[in-house]
């Protein structure tokens, strides 16, 4: 009979499985919900639930972190990579060959996303000097750095997590090199297959182009930059001439990459916001041509020159409404930028009351305050629904002398008269920037008496109508002459022209434990920190490379540069950005490399004996290696995934109340009484099948931590060796090779690479399958029942 705890047990468990697998919540954030719920139960004690935190398998994760770092900042992993490599040969096959294998030695001892990340500039390195694809290589690099963990006790945390867990249940742990014998195996036959025929699975598509010969930048092919890049010249009479680029407001209005300035028989590559626009100017620039196009449709003049007394038109009629954020409103710390309603219901912000401050201008990028109140135009229906979801409070409806006197309204307002194509307009206000830049926001339409009908969602804007807009009046003159720019219908010169010795192109990847994933260029201020300019985004097998600044960045997707070589050698020595195109940088304290393995092997050489603990041993290391200067205290901290840490110490409580409550016995008992029929290597087989099966979602270290006591449980309720079960398992947990999802060093790849989510199937599912087969069958001649 199922008792109450075992379901509330199982009823934790499923929905853990299903906010893995459907990512509604991030895999760190389930972990801790999973022990709160477990504590707040009563299924596991307070001390049971935080013993995670000290399990000395977690100790030893983030102690590996740090030690991998120590290796990575004195340069022993990329000496070791570099020999290996360069005695690799031309071929492609043997390169594949020699890829995977070093990658493989060094995550026999160091995390396997750092050996990826550290590899990945000097593969794209290679492969540029060979002539190969990267797709070629990065996706076997990923392989063998997740094959090269399996070969020992701390070349992932699943071996690690599995060997205390048969210490936790009363068993022989695993030693340092038990996993050695089946782990070098399955690299050896990963390598094999990878070489003879899995690389022939591979896509020759290029994230960095395949245009070598023409001198083109090994970028620029794939990114596809000429499609959206186009020149415009600045007519003697326009207003632009004599202002900075930043003041031409291009970037921002416009979302137009100025690339580079032709001047005669000068060339600018890579013109600076303070580069002065000059009459005649031919501005090479990336973004939408439309943008230009609509601008040729209108006309900007003011009210006074149209005969409008533009007082007499700010009346509540305009529905114009006053109104505070609510008491615990969801728009709270937002920007308004990145608030829904103007989209969803049609509401513009006029301006915004900050405690007696007014704000008219540049709204777009505010971050709403409490008791911020809103100045607000939309029909009250659309107002009350914003007041009903408990957003804004207080709705009232603004007074003519509140518009003027108070929030100054008259002095932002003109009239834009809409010569030809209307549709063209309405989408160049919304689409291409030009109205979060401006601050343009549409607040009526005159008919042909010069009465004002208010603008509201459904209005239908036609040619040659005129409308009242609002704005920021110092971008006045440039919106008045935006028709000086003529769009020209020749070709820009080829992107090879772009670059010189001073200036280039290059791709970074987000760096694992990058603190900018899910922030957008617009947030971070990219250009203004780096000074350097964004042509692409390589995300999910595209390439993006239009209304960039609002994209927020993911984690393995690769990013295109542009700038000034001395600001991509400074962004190599960031943390968040790992630089594929190598500028020569090496580590920083290769004088302390002998002193950083001789650590390693002070620390190993105990544990291998049998001496001290694995746990206590990686931290004496980690001391070790920041008081000998091998690293700093700061980069030991960064170095830490605390993703997987908490992954790892939140899961555990889960695994101690599935082995408490009797769950693990349950679910151990339908596996017996499923694959039992099939013998001893039919439970084993199917353990490993479905831990396989799982990987696709679920992060290896999490997917242990629930297999374990149902996998110790089978081998009891059978009477197999446990040693034999878990190693298995094991296996299957850490060859993750069919998803970019639950494995960091699958999603590194990804967007340098090029791949799409089918390669990591299509290749992955029979390497996959290799392993399996190798393990199964060296498990009964190593491991015997």
């Amino acid at each position: 009979m199922v008792s109450v705890e075992i379901f509330l047990v199982l009823g934790i468990l499923g929905m853990a499985l299903l906010l893995f697998f459907t990512s509604w919540v991030r895999m760190d954030i389930v972990a801790l919900l999973v022990l709160g719920t477990l504590a707040f139960t009563g299924i596991v004690t307070p001390q049971q639930a935080l013993s995670g935190f000290s399990n000395p398998a977690v100790v030893t994760v983030w102690a590996m972190f740090i030690l991998s770092a120590a290796l990575y900042q004195t340069g022993v992993a990329r000496l070791i990579g570099r020999q290996v490599l360069r005695v690799s040969g031309g071929g492609e096959g043997r390169l594949t060959a020699m890829i995977m294998l070093t990658a493989g030695l060094m995550s026999a001892f160091m995390n396997n996303v750092g050996v990826v990340a550290l590899m990945l500039p000097v593969v794209m390195d290679m492969a540029r000097s060979k002539n190969i694809t990267p797709s070629r290589l990065l996706l076997p690099l990923a392989y063998g750095a997740m094959l090269g963990g399996l070969t020992t006790l701390i070349g992932t945390p699943p071996n690690l997590l599995i060997s205390y867990a048969l210490e936790e249940g009363g068993h022989v742990p695993f030693r340092l090199f038990d996993y050695t014998p089946i782990g070098l195996a399955a690299l050896l036959a990963g390598v094999i297959f990878m070489t003879l025929i899995g690389r022939r699975l591979l896509p020759r598509r290029d994230a960095i182009g395949e245009a070598k010969k023409q001198r083109q930048h090994l970028a620029v092919a794939s990114y596809d930059l000429k499609e959206r890049s186009f020149l415009i010249r600045v007519k003697p009479t326009s207003s632009l001439t004599g202002k900075t680029l930043a003041e031409s407001r291009l970037r921002a209005g416009l979302g137009l990459n100025v690339l580079a300035i032709i001047r005669g028989d000068v060339t600018l590559l890579d013109p600076g916001p303070t580069t002065i626009v000059r009459a005649n100017d031919t501005l090479h620039v990336q973004g939408k041509a439309e943008a230009i196009k609509a601008m040729q449709h209108w006309k900007v003049v003011l009210p006074s020159q149209a005969g409008i007394d533009i007082r007499e038109l700010l009346t509540p009629g305009l529905l114009v409404f006053e109104a505070m954020l609510a008491p615990r409103s969801s728009l709270t710390g937002k920007r308004l930028s990145d608030t829904d309603f103007r989209k969803r219901l049609g509401i513009n912000v006029l301006a915004v009351n900050r405690a007696g401050n007014i704000k008219r201008s540049l709204l777009h990028d505010l971050v709403l305050t409490e008791n911020d109140v809103l100045l607000l135009q939309a029909p009250p229906d659309r107002l009350e629904i914003l007041e009903k979801e408990g957003k804004i409070a207080g709705l009232k409806p603004a007074g003519k002398r509140e518009m003027i006197e108070k929030y100054k309204l008259d002095d932002t307002l003109f009239i834009m008269e809409v010569s030809e194509d209307a549709k063209l307009f309405e989408r160049a206000i919304a689409e291409s920037q030009i109205g979060s830049a401006f601050g343009l926001t549409v607040l009526g339409v005159f008919d042909d008496d010069d009465k004002l009908t208010p603008y509201s969602p459904g209005t239908t804007i036609q040619a040659s109508d005129r409308l009242l807009v609002k704005g920021n009046i110092y971008d006045l003159p440039l919106l008045r002459d935006l028709d000086q720019i003529e769009l020209l219908e020749e070709s820009p010169p080829g992107m090879q022209s772009l670059e010189s010795d001073q200036v280039q192109m290059a791709e970074v990847v987000l760096a694992p434990r990058s603190l900018l994933a899910g922030k957008t260029l617009r947030e971070i201020n990219f250009r203004q920190k780096y000074g350097l300019t964004v042509l692409a985004i390589w995300q999910e097998g595209y390439a993006h490379r239009t209304n960039l600044h609002n994209m927020p960045l993911k984690f393995g997707e690769a990013l295109l540069l542009y700038g000034r070589r001395e600001k991509l050698e400074l962004i190599e020595s960031e943390p968040d950005f790992i630089l594929l195109t190598e500028m020569g940088r090496q580590p920083q304290r290769t004088g302390k490399a002998m002193t950083s393995a001789l650590v390693m092997a002070g620390i190993l050489i105990p544990v291998l004996l049998g001496v001290i603990p694995l746990a206590i041993a990686a931290v004496t290391g980690v001391a070790l290696m920041v008081i000998t200067g091998c690293l700093k205290m700061e980069e030991a901290y960064r170095a830490i995934e605390w993703k997987a840490v908490f992954l790892i110490a939140g899961m555990l409580p889960l695994g101690i109340a599935m082995e408490q409550s009797g769950a693990a016995s349950l679910v151990a008992s339908a596996v017996v009484n499923t694959l039992g029929h099939f013998g001893h290597w039919g439970v084993i087989a199917g353990l490993y099948l479905l831990t396989s099966l799982l990987t696709i979602a679920i992060h290896p270290a999490a997917l242990v931590v629930i297999m374990s006591p149902v996998a110790l449980e089978s081998a009891a309720a059978f009477g197999i060796s446990p040693q034999t079960v878990m190693m298995a398992v094991a296996i299957s947990a850490a060859a993750v090779f069919m998803s970019p999802l639950s494995h960091a060093a699958n999603l590194l790849v990804m967007g340098p690479g090029g791949y799409r989510f089918t390669d990591y199937i299509k290749v992955g599912l029979p390497m996959a399958l290799v392993v399996m087969a190798v393990a199964m069958l060296l498990l009964p001649r190593i491991w015997p029942l």
